[in-house]
């Protein structure tokens, strides 16, 4: 199978190697670039912190706010996220791969009047806060990154819709995915879209590709795994 992955780097590359190994074909268009934003950690003391993303784990990495954290429990949404974090936390605790995976764990594992520091991007899949109020635990939100879309479809991607020489595309996240749709739409290739066979992590992130009217498949777990399996199924 010849599959678009349009995850950013470094972890496109990293499926795109996956791909290969496993027999297929691999186009990579990064349909997204991550940017560290300026940002201040919020004041107070917390009790744990949560990662929600891969990119937000990476990035922690490098902040100078990361000292004041080490020691506390962290809770990650799966384990590619906690694999990517830094060593600095205490126990880490990971859910099951999504925001409402992430949020039944921290109901299960804090207390209420518990302080949380969410670290995370701009545009974020669970608002934390929000899911969290009800059960006494407080949020505090550290943006941290921003991603930033691509302008347009690389010329091989076109190229390669127009020819029938993709079968498949993996889609990580709802934002690569209406990237993708909008793309197209502008690129004048959706149409040629509808005879790929969209790999979807959840419902979620199949709706855009959905509303254009390309056939969708959704993993069973929200993983690269789940991909995967999808592919070969």
């Amino acid at each position: 199978m010849r599959v678009l992955v349009t995850r950013p780097q470094p972890d496109a590359q990293a499926t795109a190697a996956r791909l290969d190994a496993a027999g297929h074909g691999a186009l990579v268009d990064p349909l997204l670039a991550v940017e560290a934003v300026a940002a201040v950690l919020p004041p107070g003391a917390f009790d744990a912190v949560a990662l929600t993303s891969v990119n937000g784990a990476r990035l922690l990495g490098a902040r100078p706010e990361l000292p004041a954290l080490a020691g506390l429990p962290l809770y990650a949404v799966g384990r590619r996220t906690a694999a990517a974090a830094p060593a600095a936390f205490g126990t880490v605790h990971v859910a099951g791969g999504d925001g409402a995976a992430l949020a039944e764990l921290l109901r299960a594992k804090l207390p209420a009047g518990a302080r949380l520091l969410y670290v995370a991007g701009e545009e974020r899949a669970v608002d934390l806060g929000a899911v969290l109020a009800g059960d006494g635990i407080s949020t505090e939100l550290f943006v941290i990154y921003r991603t930033v879309p691509a302008q347009a479809l690389a010329p091989a991607t076109v190229a390669a819709v127009r020819e029938g020489r993709i079968d498949a595309a993996f889609h990580f996240s709802p934002r690569t995915a209406a990237t993708l749709a909008d793309r197209a739409e502008a690129a004048g290739v959706a149409t040629y879209f509808r005879h790929v066979v969209h790999l979807c992590f959840s419902a979620n992130v199949a709706k855009p590709l959905a509303a254009a009217g390309w056939p969708t498949r959704i993993a069973a777990a929200p993983t690269e795994e789940g991909l995967f399996d999808l592919l070969n199924g």
